[in-house]
């Protein structure tokens, strides 16, 4: 077994992270409890791999809750791919979903670049007609 000679601060700057962050995601079920000597946390080298992995799902834009389902959701044997893939082809999904809601938007945007109301009452006319003409 490795030996735990990691301080949380150590562990912590090599990941680029907050002691703080590490503790919080200790709570959160995203990392394992660690071995306590003298009564402060003290890690193994493992732990860096574990922190890269919930970085980078962090960065895939994927939640704590996804990411705790991803360490811990899934029953006993059941391959990191398959994990991977699963979650992955929900995330895109869902992505796909909001870049069209993000060009609705960008498209709303760009019309409202081009107002030449005057008033709130005539912008708010104009408006509900577009709505009406829909």
């Amino acid at each position: 077994m490795p030996s735990a000679s990691l301080s949380i601060g150590e562990v912590a700057r090599r990941a680029g992270l907050n002691a703080s962050a590490i503790r919080f995601y200790e709570r959160a079920g995203l990392l394992p409890k660690p071995i306590r000597i003298g009564g402060r946390r003290r890690y193994t080298d493992a732990i860096a791999d574990r922190l890269a992995l919930l970085e980078y799902a962090k960065y895939c834009g994927f939640k704590l809750e996804e990411i705790r389902y991803l360490f811990h959701g899934f029953r006993d044997g059941v391959p990191m791919s398959a994990r991977w893939q699963q979650l992955a082809r929900k995330k895109v999904s869902e992505l796909d979903k909001q870049m069209e809601q993000i060009e609705l938007m960008k498209n709303l945007l760009e019309r409202a670049l081009k107002c030449r109301c005057v008033d709130l009452e005539e912008c708010g006319r104009r408006v509900r007609e577009r709505n009406a003409s829909r």
